[in-house]
């Protein structure tokens, strides 16, 4: 067995199935795991996705949400431990791969228009 196989067969094991299909300009809500001092409670995060990496068990995706007026983002590994769910409200319509433009709107701006999805 080479080398590459052997890491193949370790990160096979690292990746979580039980996660939804998200792209960028999706609206998410999303349960982390924090640790204070001796418990581990669960925080809710709720903002748009703004850019993904892919790459096996190094994919990452950042969230950015309005907390008290002020633009916060948050890059997660997308098969952490940390993540417990990951529930999409609303699926984006957006014509590019890295949503940056979104920094430097306020307010109305800020929204992405929601994909119409198809019956088949």
């Amino acid at each position: 067995m080479s080398a590459h196989e052997k890491i193949r067969n370790i990160e096979s094991k690292l990746i979580r199935t039980d996660l939804p299909e998200i792209e960028v300009g999706d609206t998410i809500k999303m349960s982390i795991k924090v640790a204070e001092a001796d418990k581990i409670r669960i925080h809710p995060y709720e903002g748009t996705i703004i850019r993904i990496t892919r790459g096996g068990s190094n994919s990452s995706f950042t969230v950015r949400k309005i907390s008290f007026g002020e633009g916060v983002e948050r890059t997660f590994p997308l098969h952490s431990p940390v993540i417990e769910t990951i529930r999409v409200i609303s699926k984006g319509q957006v014509n590019r791969a890295r949503l940056y433009y979104l920094r430097g709107k306020i307010g109305r701006k800020t929204r992405v228009k929601t994909r119409q999805e198809t019956a088949e």
